[in-house]
């Protein structure tokens, strides 16, 4: 993460941009709280506190996803996965889809308030536009949904 130094980005902050990178990517990566990322970078030597931790992940966080993303533009399976769960959201009922690659590499999301089979296909044209290719296999619930 080296390369990180020179970034603009990261121009005027106290730490170097590989801790910040570090924190950051331990807050996102890993299921852990800012106190727990606070804690795991302070067993390094270097003290942080989690408001801080906090304000790096609001900064840096959409940063990370796009290079993330553009890194992995291209590498995706050829093997989807679509699927439609029933969540609740502050008591009520919404319909998650999902398109997952074969790798676990989640493609896209939509959350609707009623099923509605139009915006679902509109989801689908978004994401064989995106991916450039089609997909070799897709693997659905083989509901009628």
């Amino acid at each position: 993460m080296t390369r990180l130094a020179g970034d603009p980005l990261y121009r005027r902050h106290r730490f170097p941009a590989d801790v910040i990178a570090h924190a950051v990517w331990l807050y996102f990566r890993f299921p852990l709280s800012l106190r727990m990322v606070e804690d795991l970078v302070a067993k390094r030597g270097i003290i942080v506190s989690h408001q801080t931790v906090r304000l790096w992940a609001e900064k840096f966080g959409r940063h990370f996803a796009n290079e993330i993303r553009r890194r992995s533009a291209g590498r995706l399976g050829d093997k989807w996965h679509l699927d439609e769960v029933v969540i609740t959201i502050q008591g009520k009922k919404r319909w998650l889809w999902r398109a997952v690659d074969q790798d676990g590499f989640v493609l896209d999301a939509l959350v609707q308030s009623r099923r509605n089979a139009k915006a679902t296909k509109r989801l689908m044209r978004k994401l064989l536009k995106g991916q450039g290719r089609s997909p070799r296999v897709m693997i659905t619930g083989k509901l009628r949904s």
